[in-house]
């Protein structure tokens, strides 16, 4: 007798900008087979870039693909295609996100959600005029175990009155002054906020959906390598922030605390370091993808003592895998995880979804930028600026 098949909603995807985390989509996609009990799949058929090469490789690696193009705007004429992942420089974010949800094509998108507040702005309200349409941007660092514990623990609210919160992204990518230039060290294409608008929502996706929007900011912004090889024998001025740290101050119905924000692409010894920390009065925790497999907590009674516990967190996440929980989680896994988030919302909607983490929202991503062009402001005049 054969057994049950789950019966599966294929979600059709088409992907724009074949680059790295075009391929990682592709590569989460062909690993589905990983996750245990969901009700839904992603199959990409069609892939777009500027760039034909760039394609070469889903047309090679991924046979689910049946069209290519090199014009966006065909891919969003077929019918057969019902969602999009988007991947473009910062500037294209405006004119193709908002083409996208114009087309009624569900949308996970990269960050920041355009290059600026005022193209934020725009694709916010074209997303309120398509309210049928699912839009998200790109977020995978809450869906490690240990983030995902951490969420638990404030949710739950153990940590007492929050004394501070730090949560940073940091990596030493462009501490290489050899390193040729690219779109991101440009204010045409990147916009003015440089590191933040890259990875800041990375930072502030876990705050925001706490509910810790800063009231204010207080920025240090650092430009460290000031030219990079231009690809033709020269030098190229570098016209974008490297690093930046942006000290908030938090208020919410029944908490008052300071957050420290920091973004990096310069931080010595660090390849890829996402992390948060929470203090408070009652617990104390702490996660950082530099020990993925570890979660360090501090629970605290009055007259009791401060140890901090390192514990190991099992493979465990949003979504069941077929892996064991003895088996360390990485950064493929938390790329599964919250396309499966995606697609989950996609297949079931927001209220019927199988656990309730969502993708980062666009409401967060306008929180970021509201952030950021305060955080400019503040650096210019040496001031704190309300938000």
């Amino acid at each position: 007798m054969a057994a049950d098949k789950l019966e599966k909603k294929i979600i059709r995807f088409g992907v724009i900008g074949c680059g790295l985390m075009g391929k990682e989509f592709a590569s989460a996609a062909a690993r589905w087979c990983h996750l245990t009990d969901v009700n839904f799949e992603p199959q990409i058929i069609a892939v777009c870039d500027a760039n034909p090469a760039a394609s070469a490789w889903f047309v090679q690696a991924v046979p689910s693909v049946k069209y290519v193009y090199v014009d966006y705007k065909d891919m969003l004429a077929n019918a057969d295609v019902d969602a999009i992942y988007c991947a473009v420089p910062h500037n294209l974010h405006r004119q193709i996100y908002e083409d996208i949800i114009r087309a009624g094509k569900h949308l996970l998108g990269e960050k920041p959600f355009g290059i600026d507040k005022e193209a934020n702005a725009s694709i916010l309200q074209t997303i309120k005029e398509h309210p049928q349409v699912v839009v998200r941007s790109s977020s995978e660092f809450p869906f490690f175990p240990g983030a995902m514990q951490i969420t638990k623990w404030v949710n739950e609210g153990r940590f007492g009155r929050i004394i501070e919160v730090e949560a940073g992204f940091w990596h030493s990518s462009d501490l290489d002054p050899t390193k040729p230039i690219n779109w991101k060290r440009r204010i045409e294409t990147n916009g003015e906020y440089g590191c933040m608008g890259d990875l800041g929502l990375h930072v502030l996706h876990l705050p925001l959906r706490f509910g810790w929007k800063p009231r204010n900011v207080r920025a240090l912004l650092n430009k460290i390598v000031e030219k990079r090889p231009d690809g033709r024998g020269g030098m190229a001025p570098c016209e974008t922030w490297d690093n930046a740290i942006l000290a908030c101050d938090v208020q919410t119905e029944t908490q008052h605390f300071p957050m420290v924000l920091s973004t990096k692409r310069i931080a010595p010894g660090h390849a890829n370091t996402w992390f948060i920390r929470i203090q408070g009065t009652d617990f104390s925790a702490e996660f950082t993808t530099k020990n993925p497999k570890q979660v360090a907590s501090l629970p605290y009674v009055p007259g009791g003592a401060q140890a901090w516990h390192v514990t190991d967190v099992p493979y465990k996440s949003a979504y069941g895998t077929i892996t064991g929980g003895i088996f360390e989680f990485g950064f493929s896994d938390s790329i599964l995880q919250m396309w499966a988030a995606f697609c989950d919302e996609l297949a079931n909607g927001s209220d019927g979804m199988l656990q309730p983490f969502r993708c980062a929202t666009p409401e967060e991503a306008a929180g970021s930028h509201a952030l950021f062009t305060a955080a400019l402001e503040s650096n210019r005049s040496g001031n704190t600026i309300p938000l």
